[in-house]
């Protein structure tokens, strides 16, 4: 990837796709510029079949601290629907890119950047981390961040985060379900490579409709998400590497 990017830095460890979010001196704060810069990354790695999985990290003692007020404060209506828009459309990328996505957080993730953290597949958290949706405590609550965090960590704790706009410590994330791991800061980049692999192993185009088949049914209900699920489990079984699987059982053997 040889895109010229302003906000964000792009590399590669290996089979992974790192995009880091590079505006340390304004805590990776999101505007309309930075938030496309991710969506255009996220989208070009999720293309490439020699990128396994993704990590989400970030520059700086801040993953983010949510959108950029600087960015937003001349807006009028018009313009704040503009830069929501761009927004949903970044956090419905990490849903849409065929990979497993992997938070990498440390220090602060607050509003928009705990909706980033609430997106992604999977998180990885330093013990300093916290977590907040910090809207409740003022005049602007966090509505669209609200969107991720409760489908991350359900309805009740989603409101005591929503309504008191309290920060959560990272142990309490873990508790909670919005992060997958928390391990010291020193450890923090190995740990999410480690995870982003585990998750990424196997065949990439099963991974692929799985992860779309999950996200598709999550928020069905019951009878329905069973339709849907049966019928892709039933279509995808029909691809060559799926029935080698059940050979390679069936006959005892290693599956290539």
């Amino acid at each position: 990837m040889d895109r010229p990017y302003r906000d964000i830095l792009v590399s590669r460890d290996a089979d992974l796709g790192i995009v880091t979010m590079n505006r340390p001196e304004r805590r990776n704060a999101l505007s309309e510029a930075h938030m496309l810069e991710l969506t255009d990354a996220l989208r070009s790695f999720g293309e490439r079949e020699d990128v396994r999985a993704i990590v989400l990290a970030a520059a700086g003692p801040a993953f983010s601290a949510g959108h950029d007020f600087a960015d937003m404060v001349e807006r009028g209506l018009d313009g704040m629907r503009k830069l929501f828009a761009v927004c949903a459309e970044l956090m419905q990328t990490i849903h849409r890119v065929p990979q497993p996505v992997v938070a990498q957080v440390q220090g602060i993730a607050t509003a928009a950047g705990c909706q980033l953290v609430a997106s992604c597949d999977l998180a990885v958290a330093g013990k300093e981390a916290t977590f907040a949706t910090p809207g409740g405590k003022g005049a602007w609550f966090c509505t669209t961040p609200m969107v991720a965090v409760s489908r991350a960590i359900g309805r009740k704790r989603a409101l005591e985060m929503l309504f008191t706009g309290d920060p959560i410590d990272a142990e309490t994330a873990l508790a909670w379900g919005l992060v997958n791991r928390i391990v010291p800061p020193e450890a923090l980049a190995e740990e999410t490579a480690r995870l982003a692999r585990a998750a990424s192993r196997g065949s990439r185009a099963s991974k692929a409709i799985g992860k779309r088949a999950y996200y598709d049914t999550i928020d069905l209900d019951l009878e329905a998400a069973y339709a849907h699920a049966s019928e892709v489990m039933a279509e995808s079984s029909m691809r060559e590497e799926a029935r080698e699987a059940m050979r390679a059982f069936l006959e005892k053997r290693r599956n290539k």
